[in-house]
């Protein structure tokens, strides 16, 4: 069972947790499974699925929300080949595979990046593309090598620039044999283009055993997935697309639309209190079917006739070399969506302010992302903050076996402490709480060693804090900097930030100011002195949003008694159980936790803590923070 564990020692537990997935995948079953930081899940799961599936031909697709974790599958696979044959590739999305100019400059996603590419081939416009059909044997060999040596797709990136072959086509040639894909969660969350990959490669359900790494992430992105939204902005530059392309017909048609859509804004989001307000599906076409005299029948011919013009847009742009959207085939699409999706009590139809207004199609229940689950030979889900399992599975709707890891951080080597009299609760805050927040966060920061992460409930909160001038005190009090996580920065951007931030390990340290939820809370992993304690401020509970109110409902109506835990409560503490790992990210380090909010002593959150949190909790006030912390670092260093 071991031949594919590349390493010559297990850590504890590893041997028990290949054992369950091996034997959860030859008997065609699914698992649950949570095991702590610094376990090594990922080369034991492989280590677990392998041997049955290259013994019997299943294909392996391992599912991550990130590039950094996909990558990291790679490297696993790269130590598991010197020891035993193993094929693997990481897929990315057409966008991040093209050398193509015109996608670079042209595409803003991977959406119209694939539309594109479909279009410049089909108009042989693609030298990348054309170029594997020219030099077929020399891209077979290129295929061969990536086949026997995997690698990350930027290593497979360059050598297709320097050879100018397609990375999008040579990647899928080398998945076409590759035992192993490492691919986003997209590529079977989202019906279409887990259909697109299926079909493409020609696999069926049961042909394939699923992973699903740091699983806790799935239920946002299964919702994420399965909604949609749709500005007035989209809207209004269609019906001049219309225009300009002498669809009369459509301008007319969206022109009237619009109206009816302004009449409903104007109606629910008067007061601008509001930002956002549930609708009935049916009643934003009213208007337009009252005027123009359209039933139902002929509403859907006329959006699946929006949808080819829209195509026939993008292709006339790519001739033309101009951006190749279509905001007519854009509206088409996502009306015919909202269309088809009404009645259905899963989702929630709503207007919001965003982006001047929007229309947003709102999934409620994320277990629809995950019916074809039934079909697969075997799905392992895993991650390190699942608690409650039962939880998890219900909101998923799977059937599988669960199993809980226990903890690997050391007693002594973890401390969580509690501030007893503050907290981020709607009516406490206020500029003066923020002060006192920033006080204990200069406190810790000051004797936590090196880096230091302060972690918010939201972007509010954040702000709240810099208002209060924590930057200040930060420097001239503490005499690190503060690096600030920025809302809609780019990966790059953020990258760099984190980068630096880092960096400061190796002197003073430095202080990175994020949000729970956030990638730098969730998707880093921070080594050594790169994050020394965790500052927690608040708890990340949703808005009571419409959109928010309606899953508790909804779960409420599914599971009784259990919605608003499910909806609420529950995402939040998970949430908060991620940011706090950051602190530990082997079972030798050693980390502090500092919760400013008093209600991670209520019984209600701490039950749903990881072991090692729940254990070393202790409530304090601001000596005894000082004094705890003291001690800690005094004995660890």
């Amino acid at each position: 069972m071991s031949e594919y564990f590349p390493y010559e020692k297990f850590r504890p537990n590893q041997e028990e947790f290949i054992r369950l997935v091996d034997d959860a995948v030859r008997k065609g079953e699914n698992a649950v499974i949570e095991a702590p930081t610094g376990f090594g899940k990922t080369v034991s799961v492989l280590a677990g699925v392998l041997p049955y599936a290259k013994s019997l031909g299943y294909k392996v697709l391992y599912l991550a929300r990130t590039h950094k974790q996909m990558d990291r599958v790679i490297e696993e696979l790269k130590a598991i080949s010197r020891k035993e044959p193993v094929r693997g590739v990481g897929l990315r999305s057409r966008k991040d595979l093209c050398l193509h100019q015109y996608i670079q400059t042209f595409s803003p996603d991977a959406y119209n990046a694939m539309i594109v590419c479909r279009n410049l081939k089909k108009l042989n416009k693609c030298p990348y593309y054309e170029n594997v059909k020219k030099k077929k044997e020399e891209f077979e060999e290129v295929a061969d090598y990536f086949l026997n040596n995997p690698s990350e797709p930027l290593e497979l990136i360059h050598h297709a620039e320097m050879l100018e072959f397609c990375p999008y086509e040579l990647t899928r040639k080398v998945a076409f044999k590759a035992d192993v894909i490492v691919a986003s969660y997209l590529y079977m969350i989202s019906p279409a283009i887990r259909e697109n990959f299926l079909r493409y490669f020609d696999l069926d359900y049961s042909d394939l055993i699923v992973i699903f790494d740091e699983a806790h992430n799935l239920p946002d992105q299964a919702i994420s997935a399965l909604s949609d939204k749709l500005s007035i902005h989209s809207v209004s530059r269609a019906i001049k697309e219309a225009e300009d392309y002498n669809e009369h017909e459509i301008a007319n048609f969206l022109s009237i639309f619009m109206k009816g859509l302004e009449n409903i804004y104007e109606e629910k989001l008067r007061d601008r209190a509001v930002e956002e307000a549930p609708i009935a599906p049916e009643s934003i076409f009213m208007h337009v079917m009252r005027i123009l005299n359209l039933n139902g029948k002929h509403l859907v011919k006329f959006l699946n006739e929006m949808i080819e013009v829209g195509d026939s847009i993008r292709e006339d742009k790519i001739e033309k070399n101009k951006p190749p959207r279509s905001y007519v085939g854009r509206v088409g699409e996502f009306l015919l969506e909202w269309l088809s999706t009404a009645g259905r009590e899963d989702y929630l139809f709503i207007i919001s302010r965003e982006r001047g207004f929007s229309l947003e199609l709102v999934a409620l229940d994320p277990s629809k992302a995950l019916e074809f689950v039934r079909n697969l030979q075997s799905a392992i889900f895993m991650s390190g903050t699942l608690t409650p399992l039962e939880a998890f599975r219900d909101v998923m709707g799977l059937e599988a076996g669960l199993k809980k890891f226990p903890r690997m951080i050391k007693r002594e080597n973890a401390m969580v402490l509690v501030a007893r009299d503050v907290s981020t609760r709607g009516e406490e805050r206020s500029l003066e709480t923020y002060r006192k927040i920033n006080e204990y966060i200069v406190e810790a920061a000051k004797l936590i060693p090196k880096n230091v992460g302060v972690f918010t409930a939201s972007y509010e909160v954040l702000q709240g804090l810099l208002s209060a001038n924590l930057g200040v005190m930060m420097e001239e009090e503490v005499g690190k900097k503060l690096y600030v996580e920025k809302r809609g920065a780019s990966s790059k951007e953020n990258d760099l930030l984190v980068k630096a931030f880092k960096e400061e390990a190796g002197g003073r340290g430095a202080v990175l100011l994020g949000v729970m939820g956030g990638r730098n809370s969730e998707g880093q992993d921070y080594s050594g002195d790169e994050m020394n304690g965790v500052i927690l401020v608040g708890i990340p509970y949703a808005r009571p949003t419409p959109r928010v109110q309606a899953q508790i409902r909804y779960f409420e109506r599914k599971f009784p008694g259990k919605g608003r835990y499910y909806g609420y409560y529950l995402p939040a503490h998970r949430k908060l159980a991620q940011a706090a790992g950051r602190v530990h990210r082997g079972s030798e380090e050693r980390g502090v936790v500092v919760g400013l909010d008093y209600r991670l002593l209520w019984k209600s959150v701490r039950k749903d803590l990881p072991d090692w949190m729940r254990e070393t909790i202790r409530p304090v006030d601001m000596g005894r923070m000082r004094l705890y912390l003291k001690r800690f670092w005094a004995n660890g260093r």
